[in-house]
């Protein structure tokens, strides 16, 4: 510990005034306020962080938070103050603490927690401000009205693509007919004209491929 004095000159008289016959700096220490609070609202919640600065890094794993929010139009003596139980520097507010529609304001401080022994601080002075509002949750008329459009879009969609599909089939059917009405012809073509063989029966050979070609196609 120290020995904290004072000294002074009254009326030519050099006195001393002992302050603190035992003074330990680690039982006395303020902290800066928070910097760089955020907040992000939505629907559901709401998110509230920030940083610490010029804190020694042995004192930042027991830090103690304090945020204290309030409607925008009102004053910090109705404000609503939460002890946060971690030493994490973010809290999140459920939507249902919030009024929708109303804007907030929020800040914080810190100071080194109760519950350590070796280190005592009173609270830091309050940081700077984050203003937020609650998301609007979407009305039971708009998710109805929403739901009969994808009924609507859906019930096309799924014809378009049924016919797709049908029109590819029957399409992919035409062609493997059409490839064994070509092989056929080759055949008929691609046969060697035998001695015996005269043009008529060529002829009627080629004609009777043509004719069992179509029934397939049919």
């Amino acid at each position: 510990g120290y020995r904290v004095s004072l000294q002074g000159n009254f009326f030519g008289c050099n006195q001393t005034y002992m302050t603190f016959p035992e003074y330990n700096p680690r039982k006395h220490i303020k902290l800066d306020p928070p910097l760089n609070i955020q907040s992000n609202a939505t629907a559901s919640k709401c998110q509230i962080w920030w940083s610490v600065w010029n804190v020694p890094w042995y004192l930042t794993e027991i830090l103690q938070y304090e945020l204290q929010y309030k409607e925008y139009s009102m004053s910090w003596e109705v404000a609503l103050n939460k002890t946060l139980p971690s030493s994490l520097p973010q809290v999140e507010i459920e939507a249902t603490e919030l009024h929708s529609g109303i804007a907030y304001t929020a800040r914080v401080r810190c100071k080194v927690s109760e519950n350590e022994n070796s280190y005592h601080s009173q609270w830091s002075e309050w940081s700077q401000t984050t203003v937020f509002q609650r998301a609007d949750v979407p009305k039971v008329s708009e998710k109805i009205i929403n739901i009969k459009t994808m009924q609507y879009l859906f019930i096309p969609l799924s014809f378009g693509t049924l016919l797709y599909l049908f029109w590819n089939c029957k399409l992919s059917s035409r062609t493997q007919k059409t490839s064994i009405f070509l092989k056929c012809c080759f055949l008929t073509l691609g046969q060697k004209a035998s001695p015996a063989l005269t043009f008529p029966r060529q002829l009627l050979s080629f004609s009777h491929s043509i004719v069992c070609t179509m029934g397939i196609l049919r």
